[in-house]
């Protein structure tokens, strides 16, 4: 019998086997989390889609930082590879 350390997500639950992972996970979480507030702070927006702009952002983070750097075209490509995730999620 093998054990297997497991690292949880305390803000949703989420396990992993990987630490670096568990907390680069949590960090992009808390990132998303700011942001939402941000946006509920600063427009009147359903608390869903704050939470889902947030999610957005964080998960690109990279992608943004490249585009404000100068690669604006970057953005488009995230909003087709999240139109991509969406229709093979519904299938």
């Amino acid at each position: 019998m093998s054990i297997t350390p497991m690292w949880r997500v305390d803000r949703d639950g989420s396990m992993f086997t990987d630490k670096k992972a568990a907390e680069e996970y949590d960090r992009m979480l808390e990132l998303a989390a700011n942001i939402t507030s941000l946006l509920e702070d600063s427009f009147e927006i359903d608390e869903t889609l704050a939470e889902e702009v947030g999610l957005l952002f964080a998960r690109n983070k990279d992608d943004f930082a490249k585009a404000f750097k100068g690669k604006p075209d970057l953005i488009l490509e995230i909003g087709k590879a999240t139109v991509t995730e969406e229709s093979e999620t519904a299938a």
